[in-house]
């Protein structure tokens, strides 16, 4: 029997295989849509994922301004941030975020399906979210991933 053909192989960063994709982010629910993103960042759908490496795709999302929260979350939820001085609690409902900054109600969801560590902050970096169609990143050539088609 051929021991080198059982032989476990593991990505590292400088033979992980990193492709740019781009995705649509119009009426998508916020939760689906951050559960699919994490796992691209991470790189879960690939076969050669590796879980302590960087081995995950660069995402592109546009649209960011026209996704959807179910039920009554866009005036019910509540985010809550502190400012750490004595009494700086400071809270805010997604429908005023819209208002000022949509693009991180969905930064904020999938950053919080990722690690809480340094692997998990260097994949955060990976994830690029922009209002509207236009984004910078022509020239590495993206492609366009229906996420609806992703399990």
């Amino acid at each position: 029997m051929d021991q080198i053909s059982y032989k476990t192989t593991y990505v590292n960063k400088a033979t992980a295989k990193k492709e740019w994709i781009v995705i649509d982010a119009e009426n998508q629910v916020v939760g689906r849509l951050a559960a699919k993103v994490a796992k691209l960042l991470r790189g879960k759908y690939k076969p050669s994922y590796t879980p302590h490496v960087d081995c995950g795709d660069n995402v592109i999302i546009i649209n960011a301004e026209k996704i959807v929260l179910t039920g009554k979350k866009m005036t019910d939820k509540i985010y809550r941030r502190h400012t750490q001085y004595p009494g700086g609690q400071r809270t805010t409902t997604p429908a005023e975020l819209m208002k000022r900054f949509p693009e991180r109600i969905l930064k904020h969801a999938i950053v919080g399906m990722l690690p809480k560590n340094r692997l998990g902050r260097a994949v955060a970096k990976n994830l690029y979210i922009y209002v509207g169609t236009e984004h910078k990143h022509q020239a590495q050539q993206p492609k366009l991933i229906d996420v609806n088609v992703i399990k």
